[in-house]
């Protein structure tokens, strides 16, 4: 299980009142949260192995040298990540108590926690062959779904108890492209103003999801439209070639990386705390006990 750390913690932070706090009042509601995510998750999908991804670089270099929108609506006055001011310490609980927890948190210079999952996901099939589950509230992780791998995304974008179980034939009901590559090549076209990806104008989801099943994959679209013989509408055509330039930088901010540079990942699910006195002192400190326990609770389960 690659869980995606800062979706979690995101969503744990908006979905859990602010007055959830520790003896002290400091605000501990995405501890909390993550923490409870963590447990369900566990308890829920019985992991063996387990990874908490993490954001070393939230907007890589060699993704905005390739768009320089990406993101950029998201740059605080100090040039980082323009994140809730409340949020931003409880990071650091959350990263000290995974590792009193004795959870693995990878992470790596110039990537996202994305190409982490990515690298790690395929690694893993391609030497163990075991089964992985990515959690994310994060529609650009649907490249990873590989049925004949056993890659699958946990999607929590209603929650985390909520999770839909996203394969090909998920993909293809809900999306109308039927792997995951596919669907990276879809999410260019149609754009993700979240991101700063703009997309093809006048290129909606319905539309790129039947290009790119039309014609194969992304290359395959452009050799189309470049090719004056294509039965290719010529509205189509014209976006698609005003559009030349995003599509070739696009992909560079879209697809994940899969060979990012990872050392060798302790990621044995923990049958005990890795240190239980810290683990305890982060617990009072916080006011964590309960969120803990039932961390432990799942882990013994497991």
């Amino acid at each position: 299980m690659l869980l995606d750390s800062a979706s979690l913690y995101f969503r744990a932070f908006h979905g859990v009142p602010d007055s959830v706090t520790a003896p002290d009042g400091t605000p501990v509601n995405a501890v909390r949260g993550f923490l409870d995510s963590l447990a369900h998750l566990v308890g829920t999908w019985g992991p063996t192995r387990l990874v908490a991804c993490w954001d070393e670089d939230w907007r890589p270099a060699f993704r905005v040298d390739a768009l320089p929108s990406y993101k950029a609506h998201r740059v605080g006055a100090d040039g980082t990540e323009d994140a809730p001011d409340l949020l931003l310490p409880q990071v650091d609980v959350i990263a000290g108590v995974l590792a009193a927890l004795g959870i693995a948190r990878v992470g790596a210079a110039g990537y996202e926690a994305d190409d982490v999952m990515a690298t790690l996901a395929t690694r893993c099939t391609a030497t163990s062959g075991d089964p992985v589950d990515v959690v994310t509230g994060d529609r650009d992780l649907f490249q990873l779904v590989d049925d004949a791998a056993g890659v699958r995304v946990l999607y929590c974008g209603k929650g985390v108890r909520k999770a839909e179980v996203v394969t090909q034939a998920w993909l293809r009901g809900r999306y109308g492209v039927g792997t995951g590559p596919a669907y990276a090549d879809a999410a260019v076209l149609r754009g993700d103003p979240s991101d700063g990806l703009p997309g093809v104008a006048g290129i909606g989801e319905k539309t790129a999801a039947a290009l790119v099943s039309r014609y194969g994959d992304l290359a395959g679209l452009l050799a189309a439209a470049d090719d004056p013989g294509a039965q290719l509408p010529a509205g189509q055509r014209a976006k698609l070639l005003a559009a030349r330039d995003y599509l070739a930088a696009a992909p560079v901010v879209v697809q994940t990386v899969r060979d990012v540079p990872l050392g060798e990942v302790e990621d044995a699910l923990p049958t005990a705390p890795a240190d239980a006195g810290r683990l305890e002192a982060l617990a009072q400190r916080w006011g964590l006990r309960s969120s803990v326990d039932r961390v432990l609770a799942a882990f013994a389960r497991g």
